[in-house]
């Protein structure tokens, strides 16, 4: 099957989004334009956009590759894909108040009870347990793929600590550094007031004892995180403190943080720091990254947490799978953006197709990320489909399957000029008093040819994403 071109379709030739693109671009010298690619790398480097690649000593650190071609959606498109994601979001944050406390939709049978109470990310330290105004998952990261002129999927939900903004708005400052004539011709919608939208959302939900303005902090578990940068990065852009396990502390119910003048008290801390190491008293006794007693301080309402503890659950690719029965149960509705087909592994007629079609399937991990632990049938040998198999007989509670998408393509700049590569779409969003989504998000792009991996751990890059103002 021939993949959905989104700039140049075969069978109707140049789409309307990329018109005044394409004008312009005609008119470029391709020297000019890998001059300008490098360009683009070089303000990477000297602006120290990286990530951390675990387990690979002689490339601890890198530099995501960045194509200048941008991905063009249309203002239709978006306003289309924004409600989707708004109702997803919306149906996200009742399920998860739900399963923390009456679970109606366990007791209506709309989801087996054991793939929430038998699942890793399902903390029970959170039942009964209400989050300032009511909210759970404040920053959500929807990867949505699609497959042709009028279908977007939602591949998976990051509703845990999803990352990647930080390079979305690089991707943008950059371009309007290298093209600032472009931005001149075509009329983009701006992504670079999303810091100023995360401090206004995150001080939305402060605790309800708190007057005025509160005080809003990052936590991170330190310079060695692979998305250090971006914490980094969001707190400066936020004006407010970046800190660390060991410059906290409960000081009188509440966590402080160390200055020079002594303990302040946080009242939004926007944490990056795993659920396992988040407090050593509850959790994970052996973590310095948490800490000690901040969910004794988060019972009792005297912090928000965001994401809150315990929505890792939503993560989980088993329940992803009945995210349309979610999404009806919470909002009386069919889901406005569908999901892929998806084989539960944990159920043996599922399991029995989806060894017998490894060739043709991509397998993932139901807790996986990052292109981490999976397998994209086509792609892989015999002995790897042979040796998956066997993984998938001894766990298979801990795999989903799904078919191998034609995603679509976008072009990137290559020595010889444009070419297509499959991409994804993740749209960042802030959920508070109320959902705010920032126009575009984070194009990921599988930089090798045919491959369908685009997460930059495994050798993909990202692009500018650019929603018109139509």
């Amino acid at each position: 099957m021939v993949a959905f071109d989104e700039m140049r379709p075969e069978t109707t030739g140049l789409r309307r989004p990329y018109a005044a693109y394409d004008n312009w671009l005609s008119a470029q010298d391709p020297v000019r334009l890998n001059e300008k690619a490098a360009d683009a790398e070089r303000v990477f480097r000297r602006t120290g956009i990286t990530f951390n690649v675990y387990g690979q000593q002689e490339a601890a650190e890198r530099l995501i590759p960045f194509d200048i071609v941008p991905r063009i959606i249309s203002g239709s498109e978006w306003r289309r894909l924004t409600q989707g994601i708004e109702q997803r979001v919306q149906a996200l944050n009742a399920f998860l108040d739900d399963i923390y406390h009456r679970q109606e939709i366990l007791r209506a049978g709309r989801i087996p009870k054991e793939l929430v109470a038998d699942n890793d990310a399902f903390l029970p330290e959170m039942i009964g347990v209400r989050p300032p105004a009511g909210v759970y998952t404040h920053i959500i990261g929807v990867d949505i793929v699609r497959t042709s002129e009028d279908e977007f999927y939602v591949l998976e939900d990051n509703a845990r600590t999803p990352s990647g903004v930080s390079y979305m708005l690089e991707n943008r400052e950059t371009m309007m550094q290298l093209f600032p004539e472009l931005f001149q011709r075509v009329k983009v919608l701006p992504v670079e007031n999303y810091p100023q939208l995360l401090r206004q959302s995150l001080s939305a939900v402060k605790p309800s004892n708190v007057e005025g303005a509160p005080t809003v902090a990052v936590l991170t578990p330190g310079i060695y995180n692979s998305a250090y940068f971006e914490h980094a990065f969001l707190a400066d852009q936020m004006g407010v403190e970046l800190v660390e396990g060991q410059d906290l502390r409960v000081v009188d119910g509440h966590v402080a943080m160390r200055t020079t003048q002594g303990y302040k008290a946080i009242d939004v801390l926007y944490r990056r720091v795993d659920d396992a190491f988040l407090d050593p008293l509850t959790f994970n006794p052996d973590s310095a990254l948490g800490v000690p007693g901040i969910m004794d301080v988060y019972r009792a309402g005297n912090i928000t947490i965001a994401n809150a503890p315990g929505t890792g659950i939503a993560d989980d690719k088993a329940i992803y799978s009945y995210m349309p029965e979610i999404i009806e149960f919470y909002t009386g509705r069919r889901a406005i953006l569908g999901n892929i087909p998806t084989w539960r592994c944990s159920e043996p007629d599922s399991l029995k197709y989806v060894l017998e079609h490894l060739e043709e399937l991509v397998v993932k991990e139901v807790h996986g990320s990052g292109g981490y632990g999976m397998l994209v049938g086509p792609a892989a040998s015999k002995k790897e489909r042979e040796a998956f198999a066997a993984k998938l007989k001894a766990r298979p509670a801990n795999y989903i399957a799904q078919p191998t998408l034609s995603l679509s393509t976008c072009p990137i700049l290559t020595d010889k000029g444009l070419a297509p590569r499959h991409v994804d779409l993740r749209p960042f969003v802030l959920c508070s008093d109320r959902i705010r989504i920032v126009p575009g998000g984070l194009t990921r792009v599988a930089l090798k040819e045919g491959s369908l991996v685009v997460n930059s751990s495994q050798g993909g890059g990202t692009k500018d994403t650019w929603v018109l103002d139509d």
